[in-house]
This record gives C-alpha cells, sequence and structure tokens, in this order.
C-alpha cells in the first residue's frame, strides 16, 4: 500500500476527505494527488500528516501495518542509543558535538530526576 493509499484510507476511518485534510494541515490543494502519482513526501510533511492522524510515520510509510501511535520509548536503550536515531531540525544526523551537548543535559535531567525521589 503506498502512501497516498494509507493517507486516503485514514482519511475514510476519520469520516474526512482529502479536500478536508489538505485545508487542515494547510497543503496546496493538489498535493496529496502529488504522492498518488509518486511524489515522495518530504520527512517534515510526512511527520505533520502522521502527527495529524495520531500514526507513526512508519505506518505510512508502509513498515508497519499497525497505525497505532507508540509514545513511550523502548525502556532499555542508553541515551546515547537513543540519541543516534535522532535527527537535528534540517534532517541531518546529530553532529558529534549536539550529541555531547544532549547526553549531558539528558543525563542531568535524569540525575536530577533520582535525586528528587
Amino acid at each position: 500500500m503506498t502512501v497516498f493509499e494509507r493517507i486516503k484510507n485514514l482519511t475514510k476511518n476519520r469520516s474526512k476527505t482529502i479536500k478536508q485534510v489538505t485545508n487542515d494541515l494547510g497543503y496546496s490543494e493538489n498535493y496529496f494527488y502529488s504522492l498518488k502519482s509518486g511524489k515522495q513526501p518530504s520527512a517534515d510533511k510526512l511527520q505533520e500528516i502522521a502527527d495529524y492522524f495520531n500514526v507513526s510515520v512508519d505506518y505510512l510509510l508502509g513498515r508497519t501495518d499497525s497505525p497505532e501511535y507508540k509514545t513511550e520509548a523502548p525502556k532499555n536503550l542508553t541515551v546515547e542509543e537513543a540519541l543516534a536515531s535522532v535527527m537535528s531540525s534540517d534532517g541531518k544526523p546529530l553532529t558529534d558535538n549536539d550529541r555531547q551537548i544532549l547526553t549531558g543535559i539528558i543525563e542531568a535531567y535524569i540525575k536530577n530526576k533520582n535525586d528528587a525521589k
């Protein structure tokens, strides 16, 4: 199933039309139909659409058949492992410097949280 077909099914299941979703998201009138003809959506648009329907990007891409949005991260990841999959705001992997800064922030947060117990 294509991204467009999944979006079409989601709109139908939510009793909406493609036009309503297009208007709600502020996309051009023909945006979703360009996906139907094979255009690939940007990462930002995929995330916006996934958030709109409260599904995962993986569902939209067909990596999973479950539309359920997973809100909990796996409990056994280290901070470094979790950050390895994080992208910067421009869609590129984090730099080593960014990763070090974020690791320090997260570790300080966890320490503070544990100390408060």
